[in-house]
């Protein structure tokens, strides 16, 4: 069948294909291309009428059971993209996947390269591309590219600008520190590392990885690449590779096929050489949905509630590494940006918010957390976001901002949410200042989830009773739990994290007891009387309904930390 026919019984207009036809003699598109431009088909339909014209198949979505990364292991990735071709394993024996039906030859060239039949199967380009990105990150090797030789280090030079963003999928060349680095860099985001730790020892170099919160040891690399290993990592990071005697900071960017990710280096010296940590900023893991954090229903809807609030302040609280960051930028998301103006102060910036002004702390010229508070509120905000509030002086200006018609969120390093409210009073803000301005306070841990797959049940024994008390019992079903076992699909038993939260409304009641310098305990029973539930009454929650296990609820809320 004709494609002007497949596209005429799919509801185009004769009158339409005609127009088609002529703009695309003038320009050399092809009809479906030209009707996609004029609005009359999207990519998905075009693409499957093209496919149904000359009887090829058609998928509109690529699954991971066809992608097989043996079937590129003799195929760059520079090809395949070059010539836009997968191969893909179907049911019925391999196929070669294309973007385009007018890509059919380099299916024919796929196969011949193959040494075997491999049948065209059609796809959209966006679709291809993101197969090609998937079954690539999958093909890596396990282990380290072998044959490493230390080579010259860079000559000293400070890069005043960086080089563009280096693909980590292309196949691996040059010199034996950049394979290295590119292998390194994929396998921590294969790994869903957060961090990279790379260590100068005594004969050999230290490579671990931060996953779900917890450092894992990797494969060492030879102790003769340490000073070309550091100094390519500090030519990445913009930094100055002949100053090895100073703590220093850089920012990297490399891509995997089409995502970019961002990586924030760090160096410091040590008695054995110069100690990289490399912060691995990845989009697609840290700019999540309010909804995907873990906060309870009633919670979220109270949170979304104070994200409505014409005025206040509003405090997220945890330690170092809790998910604060990703908890507000994930609160800034839902708001409406196009009627609202926002601006933020960060040290550093971490990931780009469109609509958003984000603003970069630089002390040692002077811009401070204060200074830049101060300058901020004359840029007419409507919300603003105070990465940390350090100091007395930023903490007064952000309460006052508060109390003159801006919604002010911040960041407090204290255990629970009673806690970081006590923290404003102890620097010095007037308690009648932070009952006059307090709109609410989110406490937050993030604690590893059960993998479903191996997670094995127990029931509670007389230890677990003895540490966690009688409300143990009072939150598991029949006195049982469940802990990690470990299988090939986890890691030690866990997968992935989620967070624990507590959140602290301003009350009248509490803000009374504000005003009148009431102690943490008699805060503390005012905020559970008023509906807060706590963390540890949170996190026995998750345990009850098999999220996480007792023994990680140990390791992130110790024995007496959230009541």
């Amino acid at each position: 069948m004709r494609l002007d026919e497949v596209l005429h019984a799919h509801g185009v207009r004769p009158e339409t294909l005609a127009e088609a036809r002529k703009r695309g003699a003038v320009t050399g598109r092809s009809l479906a291309e030209v009707l996609v431009d004029m609005g009359e088909l999207d990519e998905v339909q075009a693409a499957r009428a093209e496919a149904e014209a000359l009887g090829i198949e058609f998928l509109e979505t690529v699954t991971d059971d066809l992608i097989d990364p043996e079937l590129v292991e003799r195929l760059p990735v520079e090809w395949a993209r070059g010539h836009r071709v997968l191969p893909i394993r179907r049911t019925t024996g391999p196929a070669a996947l294309i973007g385009r039906v007018s890509a059919a030859s380099a299916a024919r060239d796929l196969s011949v390269l193959l040494g075997r039949d491999l049948p065209p199967v059609v796809t959209t380009e966006a679709e291809l591309d993101r197969a090609i990105e998937r079954c690539y990150f999958r093909r890596r090797p396990a282990t380290a590219p072998s044959g490493f030789e230390s080579g010259p280090e860079p000559s000293p030079a400070v890069a005043t600008t960086g080089p563009a963003a280096e693909d980590l999928l292309r196949a691996a060349d040059g010199a034996p520190v950049t394979q290295y680095v590119n292998y390194l860099l994929l396998e921590a985001l294969r790994a869903g590392a957060s961090d990279v730790h790379i260590e100068p020892r005594e004969g050999r170099i230290r490579v671990r990885f931060r996953v779900d919160g917890l450092l894992r040891e990797q494969p060492s690399p030879p102790a003769a690449l340490a000073g070309a290993l550091v100094s390519r990592l500090k030519v990445m990071g913009r930094m100055d590779i002949a100053e090895r005697r100073l703590p220093q900071d850089g920012m990297a960017r490399v891509q995997v096929g089409a995502r970019e990710i961002d990586i924030r280096v760090s160096s410091v010296p040590i008695a054995d050489g110069e100690r990289l940590v490399l912060r691995l900023l990845n989009r697609d893991t840290a700019l999540l949905p309010l909804s995907s954090l873990g906060i309870a229903a009633a919670e979220l809807d109270a949170v979304r509630a104070l994200l409505r609030e014409p005025q206040g302040l509003v405090l997220v609280t945890g330690p170092t590494g809790s998910g604060k960051t990703t908890t507000l930028y994930a609160a800034l998301q839902e708001l409406d940006t196009h009627r609202l103006n926002v601006l933020t102060i960060e040290d550093p910036i971490e990931y780009r918010l469109e609509s958003i002004s984000q603003i970069q702390v630089h002390p040692r010229i002077g811009l401070t957390f204060a200074r830049l508070l101060r300058h901020v509120l004359r840029q007419d905000p409507d919300v603003v976001l105070v990465g940390e509030t350090r100091d007395l002086e930023t903490a007064e200006i952000a309460v006052r901002a508060s109390l003159t018609g801006h919604l002010v969120f911040t960041t407090l390093h204290t255990n629970d949410a009673v806690s970081a409210a006590m923290r404003l009073a102890d620097m010095g803000v007037e308690p009648y200042l932070l009952a006059a301005s307090l709109k609410g306070v989110l406490a937050q841990r993030l604690v590893r989830r059960l993998c479903p797959e191996c997670r094995a049940e127990r029931r509670v024994e007389e230890a677990d009773l003895a540490e966690w008390g009688p409300a143990l019992l009072d939150s598991l079903h029949g006195g049982r739990h469940w802990v990690a076992a470990g299988c090939a699909q986890c890691d030690e038993g866990y997968r992935g994290r989620t967070g624990v939260f507590e959140l602290l409304r301003a009350t009248p009641a509490l803000l009374d007891a504000l005003r009148r310098r009431a102690p943490p305990a008699e805060l503390r029973s005012i905020a559970v009387a008023s509906g807060m539930r706590p963390l540890r009454a949170a996190a026995l929650a998750l345990v009850a309904a098999g999220e996480t296990s007792l023994a990680e609820l140990r390791r992130v809320l110790g024995r007496d930390d959230g009541g």
